[in-house]
């Protein structure tokens, strides 16, 4: 759970027997004992795959005598795309290319040469494919100062997440957060990294001060829980394919 001071008695009690999958309009409902699941805005829990359908499904399945929201990733990820993206996706999108703004990957330490290389070998290949399969050049910095990202550069990252469904945009906006980079996450979503090459390209620098002095035990647990988190975002982009 996210907040460790949660007991599982403040839980909700499991209340469902059965957990099934229906064709419905529009999408695959998630049925629970054959009652249709709402999101917490009162809408139908309404996939648009049958795999990702699927996958929530196994998240309720799993739940044991208490119902544990933060065990569940997948269904809070479709419950923002359903309530907070779906008709609001240009907001969301002007979100996700508000970061690449400032995005992670243009900032640079100045030193030491070990931090500085590992970014280049992390974060250059990813600009470089921006700039060619995109056609979205990005201009770096050294240190913490704001540069400036051309316009042309933005527009074009705003045309290819204006491809997405909104349960892409979703899941784009929730991986660009938690890694500070928008072009990660669309490198993951179009397939040219892997969720796990851009959760490390992602934490050089942390990996680099924990290599240096150590990691935090509460710090690593709160890793883990940002970690499920996008690990849920990239799986359910690869699910709405099936």
């Amino acid at each position: 759970m996210d907040d460790p001071g949660t007991t599982a008695a403040a839980l909700p009690k499991r209340f469902y027997q059965r957990v099934d999958v229906a064709d419905r309009a529009g999408g695959f409902a998630l049925l629970l004992d054959d009652k249709p699941v709402r999101t917490p805005g009162k809408k139908q829990l309404l996939l648009p795959s049958r795999g990702l359908a699927e996958a929530v499904a196994e998240e309720w399945r799993a739940q044991k005598e208490r119902i544990d929201p933060a065990a569940m990733p997948l269904t809070k990820l479709a419950n923002s795309a359903i309530d907070g993206v779906k008709g609001r996706e240009d907001d969301v999108i002007g979100d996700i290319v508000n970061y690449a703004g400032s995005d992670l990957l243009c900032y640079r330490a100045e030193g030491p040469r070990g931090l500085v290389e590992a970014q280049r070998a992390h974060w250059d290949p990813v600009l470089a494919w921006a700039k060619s399969a995109l056609g979205a050049p990005f201009v770096l910095a050294e240190g913490i100062v704001h540069v400036a990202q051309p316009q042309a550069s933005l527009d074009r990252l705003r045309e290819a997440l204006k491809a997405q469904a909104p349960f892409g945009v979703a899941a784009l906006h929730v991986m660009t957060g938690l890694t500070g980079s928008a072009l990660l996450a669309l490198a993951v979503a179009l397939g040219r990294m892997t969720s796990e090459e851009a959760w490390k390209a992602a934490h050089v620098d942390e990996d680099w001060q924990i290599a240096q002095w150590g990691e935090d035990a509460e710090a690593a647990a709160r890793r883990a829980a940002r970690r499920r988190d996008f690990d849920a975002a990239a799986r359910a982009l690869a699910l709405l394919k099936d």
